[in-house]
């Protein structure tokens, strides 16, 4: 049975729900249109309903022996793994992926799912000393309650996953507002995962809705303590404004507007080939792409000729193919968007070094060169295929453009002096740089997030116990204390 048959409703305290909304949300495939579901939304009731589900069993859970809690972690990697196939197929259906990037998120997916087993284990107390004497002073760290998701559509399975394991191994309940655009794989797939693996009724919940219809239900609810965004720089502005008019805490990865830097000692082939994949990988529609290559006066006539040249070669079509590198951009509403950006910026001054066709949702990849300095393409991201070359003389101007933007989330610098390279990557405004690589990098144990507008908190590791835990003092009296007024 096709996972968009099986689990196209809401999943709420354990249970597989048709919404009781008066419309549905139509999942679609954005390379060939087919309907792949149908799902009749949730209500603002549902949304409490599963806010109490997971406020009732977020109890029991929490005091759960966390060896207890690692192993759900542990079933539930294995039945991932076991659907490995069958979660990438999905992915490809719904979201337009090429094949290797779906296994590339799969394969990423898996290993935040690893890591998530040895949070379960992770927070430490603290004993730290005091002044008054006879005082021992406890610090512990205790899960948040329940966690609030917002998911993207681009990487669906790998985001979810990344706050949802984690939330849920450190003692937490979650309830996820999947994507529209990947309802399944952004949210029931994995709610049947975790089911599988028999996590308790109540510690997950999906819902898929529409702020047409809850509003702002799922974050001024009174049940959640943090909600985690991924999405645009703009809904994460309402999102952190309204969790703070509720005291809530928020962890908002957002836009960005990556610039890779080649330097004139760079190994021009090697930067064309990092350019190609952080710009392109599932047709730009990635926060980390580098929406702007820089390069050195020295090296840019070789490095866009060879650039050029691959950009020309890259196969746009059906991402079922195996040799398909571009497939369709999520609908026609962003296919539009950007056919309409590159437009405008071409009146505006700007050439088409390459200039590719939009036929429906597939949109090919464009080249373009010759902005002047200032032009609002420059600092807006792109998020399709759609790239930017930008010449600089020396470093310190390299450094005042890829600053010259209000997002700071991730970058790269190519050189073949790699200390060069980092002390270059310290003076980049960005939560994330890497020297002699691509933009797009994520890793299960270090600090994923971003400066300015591309958002608040981290992610992965340390930093994601440190989101979805709190520290609670508490302190021992040994002996007594003489209280004077």
């Amino acid at each position: 049975m096709s996972f968009f048959t099986e689990l196209a409703h809401q999943y709420i305290d354990g249970a597989w729900r048709t919404g009781s909304g008066s419309w549905d949300i139509i999942d679609f495939n954005p390379y060939n249109g087919e309907k792949l579901a149908a799902i009749t939304v949730a209500t603002v009731a549902e949304v409490d309903e599963a806010y109490r589900a997971a406020e009732r069993a977020q109890r029991t859970w929490a005091a759960t022996n966390p060896f207890e809690r690692r192993l759900v972690l542990e079933r539930a990697l294995v039945v991932a793994a076991e659907r490995r196939d069958e979660i990438i197929d999905a992915i490809i259906d719904e979201t337009g992926s090429t094949r290797s990037k779906a296994e590339h998120e799969v394969r990423l997916g898996l290993d935040f799912m690893r890591e998530a087993i040895q949070q379960a284990v992770r927070p430490e107390g603290r004993i730290l000393p005091s002044p008054t004497d006879g005082r021992e002073n406890r610090v512990y760290r205790l899960p948040v309650g329940v966690v609030g998701v917002i998911g993207p559509f681009n990487f669906p399975f790998l985001v979810t996953v990344k706050s949802v394991a984690p939330a849920l191994a450190l003692g937490n309940a979650v309830v996820v507002k999947a994507n529209q655009n990947a309802p399944v794989t952004g949210g029931a797939l994995i709610a049947r995962i975790f089911e599988q693996a028999g996590l308790p009724a109540g510690l997950l919940n999906v819902l898929v809705t529409d702020i047409a219809e809850i509003g702002d239900a799922l974050i001024e609810h009174p049940v959640p303590q943090v909600i985690s965004f991924t999405g645009s720089d703009r809904t994460g502005r309402h999102v952190g404004a309204v969790a703070a008019s509720h005291f809530k805490r928020t962890v908002l990865e957002l836009n960005g507007n990556g610039a890779l830097v080649v330097l004139e000692d760079a190994d021009v082939d090697y930067a064309v080939e990092a350019a190609i994949f952080s710009r392109f990988t599932f047709q730009g529609q990635v926060c980390m792409a580098a929406n702007r290559i820089l390069l050195d006066r020295s090296i840019e006539a070789e490095f866009t000729e060879k650039f050029v040249a691959e950009v020309k070669a890259l196969r746009t079509g059906d991402p079922r193919e195996p040799d398909t590198q571009l497939g369709p951009v999520i609908n026609t509403f962003h296919a539009d968007a950007l056919t309409g950006v590159v437009d405008q910026a071409i009146a505006d001054g700007a050439t088409a070094l390459v200039r590719g066709r939009t036929r429906g949702n597939l949109v090919e990849p464009t080249v373009l060169t010759g902005f002047p300095e200032g032009a609002p393409m420059l600092r807006q991201e792109l998020f399709g295929p759609v790239v930017v070359l930008v010449p600089f003389d020396g470093e310190d101007e390299a450094v005042r453009i890829a600053n010259d933007t209000p997002y700071g989330l991730s970058g790269a610098v190519h050189t073949r002096d790699v200390e060069r390279g980092v002390r270059f990557a310290k003076r980049v405004v960005a939560g994330m740089f890497h020297v002699n690589d691509s933009t797009i990098q994520d890793d299960p144990l270090v600090a994923f997030g971003g400066e300015k507008a591309s958002g608040v908190g981290r992610l992965n590791g340390d930093a994601a116990v440190e989101a979805f835990t709190t520290q609670k003092w508490i302190s021992v009296q040994h002996g007594r204390t003489d209280f004077q007024l």
